[in-house]
């Protein structure tokens, strides 16, 4: 019996190592990775790059704290900074700490403009982590029920609407910022419209207000660009990113420009272990690797690629609601809960999961292959056509 506290329904296996998209398990066998440690292996399994310089950088340091410099940060920094166009970086351990970040600074920003009672636009559906404040961000009443009472400060409006946005503009003076994912992760691969992101930019800037994407899940190369608002052309005042950016190491940041670039001072935030030498190196090196390789273009063509294929072995079925996406991002909206896919195709070699109840999540990892997704549509259309049967 393990004494790890009861918050997991694991699945009854555990890999012992992996390589590019596969992964084995304690009796050998093989199985293909399409969830990539929910969109966070990006480079896959023990990518040569990624493993040298995690090993060279143990081996020379792994930790100081931020009472000193950091080279390594400073470098990620000054990267992020140069992708993305924002002028500060904050970097923690993961996606809630660098949504929590986001969170204060706006309400900081907020309390610095005269507001007392700082509030935040947040989206139905919304998934922005496990923290209280965090929790309370998120449009899901079964994350959060259990938790309350639950933290004040958000309005939450429909996903891509902007009437209701603008409704709320008129009617709240206590708005100081919008948060949003520009892709919903957790909610069903559900894709903001560029003209909703533009909406959203205009009327930020028309009220004083801070854009804040979370591209968490969706940033870092995984739908083409390396973060998914640049599709729209839009730039935030407040960007966050984990998951894939340290490629399994975890790390987080959090990103500022305009108006919200300079509101916290000295001791208005920070993280014990958030940009140590080990996790800005594994981002470093991740960062080089998508560009180096090719993988922006390469994460675009091939989830076109899966989605007409998916399409067209799909094509006909009753019950399959929609297939969407946006580069290696991809969801298959069935028209019933279908969480016992997740089971079914694991007992044929396949990782994959089910998100928002009805809807195939696929995260896999940049590196991806022709084959890789051949045998992605081999096994998993059946398994649907078979499961809607």
């Amino acid at each position: 019996m393990s004494h790890l506290m009861n918050t997991y329904a694991r699945l009854p296996v555990a890999f012992t190592h992996g390589q590019g998209a596969r992964v084995f398990d304690e009796s050998g066998r093989s199985y293909l990775d399409a969830l990539a440690g929910i969109a966070v292996s990006t480079l896959g399994h023990a990518h040569p790059r990624l493993v040298k310089a995690i090993a060279e950088q143990a081996g020379r340091i792994l930790h100081t704290s931020n009472i000193y410099r950091i080279r390594e940060q400073e470098q990620l920094g000054d990267r992020l900074a140069t992708l993305s166009g924002m002028d500060e970086v904050f970097l923690c351990n993961s996606g809630c700490e660098a949504n929590e970040a986001a969170i204060k600074l706006a309400r900081m920003f907020g309390h610095q403009k005269g507001v007392d009672v700082p509030a935040i636009v947040v989206m139905e559906k919304a998934f922005h982590g496990r923290t209280l404040a965090t929790l309370s961000a998120t449009g899901n009443r079964k994350v959060q029920a259990g938790f309350e009472p639950l933290v004040g400060g958000f309005v939450r409006v429909p996903f891509d609407d902007l009437a209701a946005v603008e409704h709320v503009a008129a009617n709240n003076q206590n708005v100081v910022a919008v948060l949003i994912e520009p892709i919903q992760g957790e909610g069903g691969i559900n894709i903001a419209h560029a003209e909703y992101l533009q909406g959203l930019r205009r009327i930020c800037d028309e009220r004083g207000w801070l854009l804040m994407f979370d591209e968490v899940q969706c940033g870092i190369g995984r739908t083409g660009c390396w973060f998914a608002c640049q599709h729209a052309g839009v730039k935030p005042d407040v960007m966050t990113l984990a998951k894939g950016l340290g490629s399994g190491v975890p790390i987080g940041a959090c990103l500022t420009a305009g108006q919200a670039a300079g509101v916290f001072k000295p001791g208005n935030h920070g993280s014990t272990f958030g940009g140590n030498p080990l996790a800005c190196t594994a981002a470093l090196t991740t960062l080089a690797v998508i560009e180096e390789d090719g993988l922006l273009k390469r994460a675009a063509a091939l989830g076109e690629t899966l989605r007409a294929d998916f399409a067209k072995a799909l094509e006909g079925q009753a019950g399959v609601v929609a297939i969407r996406g946006d580069g290696l991002m991809i969801g298959i909206e069935l028209d019933r809960p279908c969480g016992e896919l997740v089971t079914r195709a694991l007992q044929r070699g396949l990782l994959i999961n089910v998100t928002a109840d009805k809807v195939v999540r696929l995260l896999p990892a940049l590196v991806f292959t022709d084959d890789d997704a051949r045998e992605l549509v081999a096994i998993l259309a059946p398994l649907i056509r078979e499961f809607l049967a």
